[in-house]
């Protein structure tokens, strides 16, 4: 599951008047605050991922921690066959633990990007990578209200040399910092994949998008959904949580 849950996914309002005129909120700003939402200083939660191709389908449950813009640790816990796999990110750096070899490989920077556990989802995605923050520039491209809520999108476009795989990314925020879709383009600036937002609600204080699924443009009939199922947020963690050690051998 490739934590690209990503999903991803981030951001930040700067100040809505009412939900018919709203003062124009900053991009950068609205972008920080999303993620933050997403993930806080810290969090802890149970997620179950779907996995869904036109003729098979896998479901699977994790525990996941973040610490930070950069840290995070995936543990899944079923189906048995899929129980003890791990993923630990530490800033740029990520390991995956099999627990059939008994062995912790590092992943290159470039796996980043790609599918996490034969998901639909990158690490990027499932880890709220910085990514999008750091190497894209930001601007507004769009208001609109929904069910009560404003709505803005926010086009964001890889920096000179940046390292990234699409072309652009849009993403569209509610006015309670929750990310309702996003949009990847890849270099000829045609959709790539779409994540929407299938269901807001409340968990750890918070709204929250409790259920997200991406889809790839190319891929009818496949589709990976993250639903989670319970979440705390701006939890005190050990340190020793994200190490090599508990990677390896989970402790209490």
């Amino acid at each position: 599951m490739q934590l690209r849950l990503t999903v991803a996914l981030a951001a930040s309002f700067a100040g809505w008047a009412s939900v018919g005129a709203w003062a124009a909120p900053d991009a950068d700003a609205l972008l920080k605050r999303a993620f933050d939402n997403y993930r806080a200083h810290s969090s802890e939660a149970t997620i179950i991922m779907t996995v869904h191709r036109p003729d098979w389908e896998r479901r699977m449950t994790m525990n996941t921690w973040t610490r930070g813009a950069n840290d995070a640790l995936v543990r899944f816990t079923a189906p048995p066959k899929d129980a003890g796999n791990a993923t630990l990110k530490l800033a740029q750096d990520i390991w995956v633990y099999n627990p059939k070899l008994n062995q912790v490989i590092k992943l290159p920077p470039s796996m980043m990007a790609q599918s996490w556990m034969g998901s639909d989802f990158s690490y990027n995605d499932l880890s709220k990578s910085e990514e999008l923050l750091t190497e894209f520039s930001h601007r507004i491209v769009g208001t609109t209200t929904d069910s009560g809520h404003g709505l803005t999108t926010i086009e964001a476009v890889p920096l000179p040399g940046a390292p990234v795989v699409w072309g652009k990314v849009t993403i569209t925020i509610r006015d309670d910092d929750v990310v309702t879709e996003e949009i990847f383009y890849d270099q000829d600036m045609k959709p790539a994949r779409t994540m929407h937002t299938e269901k807001i609600g409340a968990v750890g204080n918070r709204d929250y998008p409790l259920v997200m699924t991406m889809h790839p443009e190319d891929m009818p009939g496949q589709w990976t959904r993250i639903e989670t199922t319970s979440a705390k947020f701006d939890v005190q963690l050990p340190d020793y949580l994200f190490t090599l050690s508990t990677l390896e051998n989970p402790r209490g």
